[in-house]
């Protein structure tokens, strides 16, 4: 059992067939939360496309944690690139390949070679929570208000 101070083990198994085995995501720095997760086959987003590229990996994550697959600052601003549902999820089930849809939001054409960081893997702990309906609410200082409601 992993804790706050120890290392999730993920078990990575890489996915043949597009060329020589990319380098496994990892940290680049001692305080960096997530691991560059890296483009297996060069992309070519013209404005406004969207498109899943294949990162060479698959991982098993363990039960009551999650894969978090998050955009790369640096892409967003040089290029306009982003995730349109960011986060990602990587379920503890799940054995396929990650992917990692990118969009162009920019004006330009963008080009990456294979092996590019395109985002960020985050493995964060999962809590389950049971529902159950209720007649109402319990209120709040809130209440329904959303969407900018709190004037802040």
């Amino acid at each position: 059992m992993s804790t706050a101070d120890s290392p999730v083990p993920i078990a990575v198994l890489r996915v043949a067939g597009r060329g020589e085995p990319l380098e496994l995501p990892r940290y680049q720095s001692a305080g960096a939360a997530g691991m560059d997760l890296r483009a297996d086959e060069p992309v070519e987003l013209a404005p406004g496309e969207r498109r899943l590229v294949p990162t060479g990996i698959a991982v098993a994550i363990p039960p009551g944690w999650e894969g978090q697959v998050r955009p790369r600052s640096g892409l967003a601003l040089k290029h306009g690139l982003g995730m349109p549902n960011a986060p990602g999820t990587i379920d503890s089930d799940y054995r396929g390949e990650v992917g990692v849809i990118l969009v162009n939001w920019g004006h330009d054409t963008v080009r990456l070679q294979r092996g590019e960081r395109i985002a960020q893997l985050v493995i964060a702990p999962v809590r389950h929570a049971t529902l159950h309906e209720v007649a109402e609410l319990p209120p709040t200082g809130r209440g329904g208000g959303g969407f900018g409601s709190t004037g802040r």
